[in-house]
């Protein structure tokens, strides 16, 4: 007898149980070939084997046996197995066949003597059900396994709407359990609208035959805003017809802020692009302004009314002056004075200044931790940066709030902060119990220039020059704020392994006396030119003057007796630093001065001095004196500039 190709590899088990020793013979030799036989005259024996081994496929079970009869035997057995089953019996025994379909849930039933071949492809038949009843129960358990460990929220549905399967994550976000909401449309358990917003994308991805993405932005009841992207997928079959409806639901908000967090990264960096350039133009302006009333002020020593004039004019332009370091730190393109800190010095270092400043119309409470790592920072524009902080939060509350200076050591993970790489970090943390910030006033309170404040109240450059400070120390500022509760705000600064100790200062500047000597000055900007070239002969210093690179290259060829070349850094089509690298090669000894109003110090090589405009006619003469001392130190003694 041949079986059809598809019988021919199949190796399942095969359970025969008859008392007639005979009958099993022949079952045997029926089904050796093709299955693997398992055969016993005992129902009791076939109930231990079967609790033994729980992979047999198929049972053959007699119907009248001594022990117990056949319906009963397969009625027990179904307490340790799902096999298929088939009786056969002897006598038309009608209450034993019907016993046996519903308490030993039987397939067929085979009256003997039985045909051999219809019982052989009867059995083909059973096995091959039963193979796919226990593929579709792996395939439903992989399903359900997939479906209850996604976080994702999983569903599917009929085409009119109706869950067909969801997992638990979905049944809970509609406040049900799964069975509840099989047989239900969504707008069952929703608000009206947004059911009409779900069964639009259904409809859409429908008649697409194609998924449709949608990212849907909810509001929480506790505030805030949550993101989900919503991926409705057909279920197409053979023909490509749609029968059902897959939807995938996917928590993106962590994912979508840290979207918000680069973006506002990238504005910040564009800003402070634009803050360095505004402030370039501001220094030559401010340059002019401040040189020229000092200039002034000492020619007019004689009248105090105009000196007084001068002097508030000067504080006026001062004032101006420090709003473009804000900038400038904002932009991170201030040359800072990067050292090891100890912050909690710097902070128990400023009751005085903050008991001043915010007037006592709030509580100052410290939280300082102990053994804090030194930090890298620049001590003086860290005292700045807690002030305004201190500043922004005494504003942001009504008399009787508190404001709370924390401290702490944090190992950053990557990814872990936006804008900021793994590492140890000190974090200063400004606390206050004000109004807070909604999300849109907080996407933007980093910004140069924007305030919440009254106009003439603020300058919104505040919390700029604190993240331009955090920014160039090698860390970052967060913003985390609740209205109705407050705002924090997290300063983050590098870690170093020097010694953090602040050395006390006295408030003395020691100005350092320079030789006279013969100065290129090169600026483009004819008011700064006049201005620097006026303070040089003050000193006593011989100048020549040149409005560019170009110009100042050619009296540097006709001439190598100069001593010193001051050049602006930012000219254009020739920058102070090619200028520097040009004369350099023509006269190797030359002093080298650039000054500037932006550029970032990183840019300028460490061969070369350079001077921050507004600058002072003391500031002048201290960096002339510490350059011919560098000089006097490095060249010799013949080659040292004279007095002319």
């Amino acid at each position: 007898m041949t079986l059809p190709n598809d019988m021919n590899s199949r190796s399942g088990t095969i359970l025969v149980v008859d008392d007639e020793p005979d009958i099993l013979v022949a079952l045997e030799d029926l089904f050796e070939e093709q299955y693997r036989v398992v055969s016993t005259t005992s129902p009791v024996q076939a109930l231990a084997i079967i609790r033994r081994e729980p992979d047999i496929a198929i049972i053959i079970s007699d119907q009248r046996m001594p022990e117990m009869p056949g319906d009963e035997f397969l009625a027990k057995a179904r307490h340790d197995t799902d096999a298929e089953a088939i009786l056969l019996t002897g006598y038309a025994d009608i209450e034993a066949v019907i016993g046996a379909v519903n308490k030993g849930r039987i397939m067929a039933y085979v009256p003997k003597p039985w045909d051999p071949e219809a019982l052989l492809n009867m059995v083909g038949a059973a096995y091959q059900r039963r193979r796919l009843a226990q593929e579709l129960d792996t395939e439903r358990a992989l399903l359900r396994g997939l479906m209850e460990s996604s976080s994702d929220q999983i569903s599917f549905k009929d085409l009119d709407g109706r869950f067909v399967r969801l997992n638990t994550s979905k049944a809970q976000s509609l406040g049900r359990d799964p069975d509840q909401c099989v047989g239900c449309q969504e707008r069952d358990f929703v608000a009206a609208e947004r059911a009409a917003l779900i069964e639009d994308a259904e409809r859409r991805a429908i008649s697409a035959r194609a998924p449709d993405e949608v990212v849907e932005e909810r509001v929480l009841s506790e505030g805030g805003a949550q993101w989900i992207l919503i991926n409705h997928i057909p279920i197409l079959d053979e023909s490509g017809a749609v029968t059902n409806l897959a939807t995938i639901e996917r928590d993106i908000t962590e994912q979508k802020l840290m979207e918000m967090r680069l973006r506002q990264a990238d504005k910040m960096q564009a800003l402070g692009t634009l803050a360095g350039g505004v402030a370039h133009d501001f220094n030559n302006l401010l340059m002019a302004v401040l040189g020229s009333l000092e200039l002034a002020s000492r020619r007019t020593s004689d009248d105090p009314r105009l000196a007084r004039l001068l002097q508030n004019a000067t504080y006026a332009a001062e004032r101006g002056a420090s709003l473009t370091q804000r900038l400038l730190s904002f932009s991170r393109q201030r040359d800072l004075n990067l050292q090891a800190v100890d912050v909690n010095q710097i902070i128990r270092g400023m009751d005085d200044l903050l008991g001043r400043t915010l007037g006592g119309i709030v509580e100052v409470r410290r939280n300082l931790a102990e053994r804090l790592w030194p930090a890298l920072v620049d001590p003086d524009q860290l005292e700045l940066a807690i002030l305004n902080l201190c500043i922004n939060a005494r504003d942001a509350m009504t008399e009787n709030g508190t404001v709370t200076i924390s401290t702490r050591n944090e190992a950053v993970n990557e990814n872990q902060v936006t804008d900021l790489g793994s590492g140890d970090y000190v974090v200063i943390s400004v606390t206050d119990t004000g109004a807070g910030m909604p999300p849109e006033i907080l996407a933007r309170v980093l910004e140069p220039f924007f305030t919440t404040k009254e106009i003439g109240k603020g300058t919104g450059l505040g919390l700029s020059m604190v993240y331009g400070l955090a920014q160039q120390s090698g860390g970052t500022v967060v913003i985390r704020s609740t209205m109705e509760v407050g705002t924090s705000v997290d300063l983050y600064l590098s870690r170093t392994f020097i010694d953090g100790s602040v050395a006390p200062r006295d408030g003395t500047e020691t100005v350092v006396a320079s030789p006279k000597m013969r100065i290129l000055l090169v600026d483009d900007d004819q008011e700064v030119r006049v201005v620097t070239a006026a303070y040089l002969h003050e000193m006593g210093h011989r100048v020549v003057e040149a409005s560019s690179g170009s110009s100042a290259l050619e009296i540097l060829k006709d001439n190598d007796q100069f001593d010193l070349l001051v050049a602006d850094f930012a000219m254009p089509i020739m920058t102070g630093l090619d200028l520097a690298e040009r004369a350099r090669k023509l006269n190797p000894t030359l002093g080298i001065l650039l000054i500037t109003g932006y550029v970032d110090p990183n840019r300028i090589p460490e061969a070369y001095s350079i001077l921050n405009k507004p600058f002072t006619y003391s500031e002048l003469a201290t960096r002339l004196g510490e350059i011919i001392t560098d000089q006097e130190r490095c060249v010799p003694e013949s080659t040292v500039p004279v007095a002319l």
